[in-house]
C-alpha cells in the first residue's frame, strides 16, 4: 500500500492550536491515549495490524519541510518560537505500542511528551481507516459510490435543496482516504452554492494546498489535561482552568470553545461575560442540537451579550438535512457554522468505522471525559470517572452563581 500520510500538515488545524499552548504552558506534562473502535462488528486482521505499524512508521519518518513550516508562520495566531519549535520536532515511534489485545483486534497505545502525543491522534485514526476499507472491501468500488455521493450533495447545496450557511470539512480522522478526502474539498471549494458557503477544512495540508482555510480550535484533550492533569487541583473547574490558558496565549485570537468535556452546564458556569465576551463562538459536540444552541442563546441573553454576535459551531454527527434544519431553526437569532466530517469524507453503501483516539493518563493519573450523552466518555477507571462526578455535584449543590 502507497505510503497514507505524506505530510506532517496532514492533521487537523486544532493540533497546531493546542500544540502551541501545549508548548509555551505545559511542556513537562505526559499523556497516554488509547484507540478505541466503537463498532461490535468490526475485526483487525494481523495483515491489517502490520500494514497500520508499517504506515504509522513512516509517518515517523516525515518532518516538516521549511515551506510548510512557512505556511504555519503565515496563520495569524501562530507564533516564531513554536514554529522554532516544530523545525526541530518529529514524530517517535517508540512512543506507540501495537498489538492484538483488544476485543477487535487491535490495540494502539501512545505513551510520551503530551507535545508528541497529541500529534499523533489525526493522522493514526486516518491510517486505520484507509488500510481498514482497502483491505477489506473492493476499494474501488467504495471509491465510486463515495465520488457518486459526492455530487449528489453538492448539486443539492448548488440547487438550494439544502442550504446551510458556512461550513467546513472536518473528516479527516474518518475519512475512507487521501484520495477521497482531496476529492471532497476540491470539489467542495470549486462550486457556488445557493444560500451556502464552503469556508475551509480542518486538514491543514489540503487547506494550504487548495487555498481555503484550516478550521480548528480545541479538542477536548485541552480541557481534560489542563483541568484534570494535575491532580492537586479541583477538576469540576476543568473549563476555568483551560479557558483561562487559553486566553493566556490567543486573547480574542483562535476563540471557539468547546463546552461538553465534563457537560456544556458546568462548562456554563465558567463561562462569563469576560470569557464570553472574548470568545468568537462555542462549539457544539455531544446531545440535542437544538436544546443546546438554546441553552447557549440564553446564557449570552443572562450576560447581557448579543448572539447574534456570536458563532454556534456544530460538528456532531452532522448531515446536510440537519444541518439546514438546525441553521432554519437559529436563523436571525445567532451565527451558525457547521463542521462536518464522516457525511463528506466517508460516505460509501458501507458503515464508516466510529473510531476514537483520547487522552486517559495526565501525568501518570486519570483523566476523563463525560460528554453531554451517554457512550461518548473514554476513561480506564470508573473510580475515577465517580470521583469526577462527585466534583461536579458537590459543585452544583454547593456553589452559589455569582
Amino acid at each position: 500500500m502507497e505510503q497514507i500520510i505524506k505530510s506532517l500538515l496532514e492533521t487537523d488545524m486544532y493540533k497546531f492550536s493546542m500544540g502551541q499552548a501545549i508548548y509555551h504552558q505545559y511542556p513537562e506534562y505526559m499523556t497516554t491515549w488509547d484507540f478505541k473502535c466503537r463498532n461490535k462488528d468490526v475485526h483487525f486482521t494481523e495483515e491489517m495490524r502490520q500494514e497500520i505499524a508499517r504506515q504509522i512508521r513512516l509517518y515517523c519518518d516525515l518532518r516538516f519541510s521549511e515551506d510548510e513550516l512557512k505556511y504555519l508562520d503565515n496563520i495569524k495566531w501562530i507564533k516564531g518560537s513554536y514554529v522554532n519549535f516544530l523545525r526541530l520536532w518529529h514524530p517517535n515511534f517508540a512512543d506507540f505500542t501495537i498489538d492484538d489485545q483488544a476485543e477487535c483486534g487491535l490495540r494502539i497505545e501512545t505513551r510520551g511528551s503530551w507535545l508528541n502525543t497529541s500529534m499523533y491522534e489525526i493522522p493514526t485514526l486516518a491510517i486505520v481507516n484507509e488500510v481498514y476499507f482497502r483491505m477489506n472491501y473492493d476499494y474501488d468500488q467504495l471509491y465510486r459510490q463515495f465520488e457518486r455521493k459526492l455530487e449528489e450533495k453538492i448539486s443539492w447545496l448548488k440547487e438550494g435543496a439544502c442550504n446551510i450557511g458556512s461550513f467546513s470539512e472536518f473528516g479527516l480522522r474518518r475519512r475512507l482516504s487521501a484520495e477521497a478526502q482531496e476529492l471532497a474539498v476540491r470539489r467542495m471549494s470549486e462550486e457556488k452554492y445557493a444560500d451556502s458557503t464552503f469556508v475551509g477544512t480542518s486538514n491543514v495540508y489540503l487547506a494550504r494546498k487548495f487555498n481555503v482555510t484550516p478550521v480548528g480550535t480545541q479538542a477536548h484533550e485541552w480541557i481534560m489535561c489542563v483541568g484534570q492533569g494535575n491532580h492537586q487541583l479541583n477538576p469540576s473547574y476543568s473549563n476555568l482552568f483551560a479557558l483561562t490558558s487559553w486566553v493566556k496565549e490567543y486573547g480574542v485570537l483562535n476563540g471557539t470553545a468547546l463546552t461538553d468535556t465534563i457537560t456544556t452546564d458546568m462548562f456554563l458556569r465558567d463561562f462569563d461575560l469576560t470569557f464570553a465576551t472574548l470568545f468568537s463562538g462555542v462549539r457544539h459536540d455531544s446531545a440535542d442540537p437544538i436544546e443546546w444552541g438554546e441553552k447557549i442563546i440564553e446564557h449570552y441573553q443572562k450576560l447581557g451579550i448579543d448572539p447574534k454576535t456570536k458563532t454556534l459551531l456544530f460538528s456532531d454527527s452532522l448531515n446536510f438535512k440537519k444541518a439546514d434544519a438546525i441553521r432554519e431553526h437559529f436563523k436571525g437569532r445567532a451565527k451558525v457554522a457547521f463542521g462536518i466530517g464522516t457525511y463528506i469524507a466517508n460516505d460509501t453503501d458501507v458503515t464508516p468505522l466510529n473510531i476514537v483516539m483520547k487522552t486517559v493518563l495526565c501525568n501518570g493519573q486519570d483523566v476523563a471525559k463525560l460528554s453531554d450523552v451517554a457512550g461518548k466518555g473514554m476513561c480506564r477507571n470508573p473510580e475515577y470517572v465517580d470521583y469526577l462526578e462527585r466534583s461536579i455535584k458537590w459543585r452544583n449543590e454547593h456553589e452559589q452563581r455569582i
